[in-house]
């Protein structure tokens, strides 16, 4: 199984039309839109090709200027991006040295990627 997020642009002049529409196809589901005609929704299918059969009835619909998928996942990949994060560490192990103090930890966006002791102790060495 398959499913991808589709963001769908039309005119704002549309934007009602093209909403019923899309919850009247049966090819996707409809999550959210803003006032700039910009509609976010998502498709399932068993495969790529099942996926690409829905895009193409969501860019036929009238007004419709584009769809465009954002994010796929299949079934398969999505398990073992689970499994990855099942058995992970909850906390960093940087997080856990009680040597380095909190004031020295520098969060750059990931901590899981860091390797934030040596910058720690590099950290210690220049005050010194």
């Amino acid at each position: 199984m398959n499913i991808s997020s589709i963001v769908v642009q039309t005119l704002p002049k549309y934007l009602d039309s093209v909403i019923e529409n899309l919850k009247k196809s049966g090819v996707c589901d409809y999550h959210m839109h803003d006032e700039k005609g910009r509609i976010i929704i998502t498709i399932e299918g068993k495969n790529v090709e099942e996926e690409l059969k829905k895009l193409k009835v969501i860019e036929a619909i009238p007004y419709v200027s584009s769809a465009d998928m954002q994010m796929s996942y299949s079934e398969e990949e999505l398990s073992n991006h689970m499994e990855v994060l099942e058995n992970a560490d909850l906390v960093p192990k940087v997080l856990q040295d009680n040597d380095i103090k909190a004031e020295d930890v520098v969060y750059r966006g990931d901590l899981r990627k860091k390797d934030l002791i040596d910058f720690a102790k590099k950290f210690d060495n220049s005050k010194k």
